[in-house]
């Protein structure tokens, strides 16, 4: 049942006046259910249970944070079609997705819950005392990973389950041992309530402390803004928009103590189309990126944006080709008015600009909220001399810049700003060749794809999420994966201590049989 109020810990709280609905884009109507925007007195509510929960659950053995995780999916499970038709209602995407979304979700709190029950992932590491060295005695030292405190996780409009209530912040921050309030997007505040309610609900079962979780409506900036500025809160994470993710680093910065700010943000994804490969798969190759282009309707941070390739009559034929297949593909529903606004203005503003040749548009009439797919093109030139045409233009949009020659793709590729993924359209012969242009994308991006689509995030410890700003706000750490835990520990070292006193990870006997770094070898062995 969604109620339309808060969860503060395991309680339903509504105290405040401020209402809003949801909306269906495929209906072009609100949805029925009110949601009471947060108080500042409830935030405070959520702040305090956590910062008293993180203690405790902070040191919670790792079976029993699996444990906790594994409830979390179970309980999303049980929501069964009720969560797929909230989903499908709030977003206009349909059952597909939000069955697919549902999975990845389930896989990315199971994947967590069996590294926490491994437990190697705290980096143990331990450098033996030498107390006769000379000229001055070696110290016993020992290091881990332990968790920041509580977390707070703002929903994503265009992943409502993976990457919001319960996605792969969310779970990372559970796994890590900190307790996380989430500040719900408001597009799909239906969809959330009812998986904060799993979360809820598990935390009840597996005996979690109150205020392991809280979860915040909220359809404007003032709650998230005073949830980064409390002094409780350590740590953010974000998956959204340039704009959105840059005022959160910004105000966490100007705290009396900075926290820091996890944000995934814009990202055109560069695609290289080198010649020999345009020449012998240039038709296959637009069929393929016309697909990648308008799948989700282009809603995705890893859409491919730019298409980057050399002058010549075979890269003048994909064009066409491209431009021919995209217009055959139905038009699909974006996630909200707002969304295809954004979409519609910044399309217009970018085909305003000098230089640009637009080479396909749907121009048949399509369903409200439903967005046209376009391609554009433009001289490599004026793409140099215009940042306006580097910016991301979220949806089923692309433009295909055309360069004079090598020498002037690799002077492109180095001026454009960080990006998600860089992709590389070759034969292997012309990797061997270009090895400037291989570096050039290296170093602009977070995941380098050889003749594939960018499209298509694979949740597992070897993929890299995240890249160069304004990709993310720090290019260390990946927000996909098992890995993305490291965002919210911090190590610490214990010098001297007492064997009794270490935590388990670090005692002599190695009580959890985990991996450690133990006087620069790699064992499970007990000292």
């Amino acid at each position: 049942m969604i109620t339309g109020k808060n969860y503060i810990g395991n309680r339903l709280s509504a105290k405040g006046e401020i209402t809003y609905k949801t909306f269906n884009p495929q209906l072009n109507t609100e949805n029925d259910i009110p949601f009471m925007e947060a108080t500042p007195g409830e935030i405070e509510e959520a702040i305090t249970l956590a910062t008293a929960a993180a203690t405790e659950f902070g040191a919670l053995t790792g079976n029993r944070k699996a444990e906790f995780l594994n409830a979390i999916a179970d309980g999303i499970l049980a929501l069964g079609d009720k969560l797929i038709k909230t989903y499908c209602s709030e977003t206009g995407l349909p059952e597909g997705r939000a069955m697919g979304e549902r999975g990845r979700t389930i896989g990315q709190l199971r994947a967590f819950a069996k590294l926490v029950e491994e437990g190697s992932w705290v980096e143990a590491s331990i450098d033996t005392a030498i107390p006769d060295r000379t000229p001055i005695p070696k110290p016993d030292l020992r290091k881990m990973l332990i968790p920041l405190g509580p977390v707070v996780v703002f929903g994503a409009s265009n992943f409502p389950l993976a990457y919001s209530t319960a996605g792969g912040d969310t779970a990372a921050a559970f796994a890590a041992g900190c307790p996380v309030i989430v500040k719900s997007h408001p597009m799909h505040a239906g969809t959330g309530e009812l998986v904060a309610s799993a979360i809820v609900n598990a935390a009840k079962q597996t005996n979690m402390p109150i205020g392991v979780f809280s979860n915040l409506n909220s359809s404007g900036i003032e709650v998230g803004t005073a949830l980064v500025q409390h002094p409780g809160v350590k740590a953010v994470g974000f998956t959204g928009s340039i704009g959105g993710g840059r005022a959160l680093f910004n105000l966490a910065a100007q705290r009396e103590e900075p926290i820091p700010v996890f944000a995934e943000m814009g990202s055109v994804n560069p695609v290289v189309l080198l010649p020999e490969a345009v020449l012998k798969r240039g038709e296959a190759l637009a069929k393929t990126y016309a697909g990648s282009i308008t799948l989700g309707t282009g809603q995705f941070c890893t859409n491919p944006g730019l298409l980057l390739g050399i002058k010549s009559g075979e890269l003048t034929a994909f064009i066409k080709k491209l431009s021919d297949e995209i217009i055959k593909i139905e038009p699909s529903c974006m996630l909200h008015p707002n969304i295809i606004g954004a979409y519609e203005s910044k399309k217009e503003k970018a085909l305003s600009q000098s230089g640009i040749t637009v080479k396909a548009e749907l121009e048949k009439s399509v369903q409200v909220n439903y967005a046209r797919q376009t391609v554009t093109t433009v001289e490599g030139n004026t793409f140099l001399q215009n940042k306006t045409l580097h910016q991301e233009i979220f949806g089923p949009y692309s433009i295909v810049v055309q360069c004079e020659d090598v020498n002037q793709l690799e002077e492109i590729i180095k001026n454009l700003e960080g990006q998600l993924t860089g992709t590389l359209i070759a034969e292997e012969q012309e990797l061997t060749a270009n090895p400037n242009i291989v570096s050039a994308l290296q170093n602009r991006v977070g995941r380098l794809i050889y003749n594939g689509v960018p499209t298509g995030v694979e949740v597992c410890p070897s993929m890299q999420h995240g890249g160069p700003y304004p990709a993310s706000t720090d290019s260390r750490f990946t927000a996909v994966g098992v890995h993305s835990i490291k965002r919210w520990v911090r190590p610490i070292s214990y010098q001297d201590w007492p064997n009794d006193q270490l935590p388990d990870e670090l005692k002599n006997e190695n009580p959890l049989g985990i991996l450690r770094l133990v006087n620069n070898e790699q064992t499970k062995s007990a000292l």
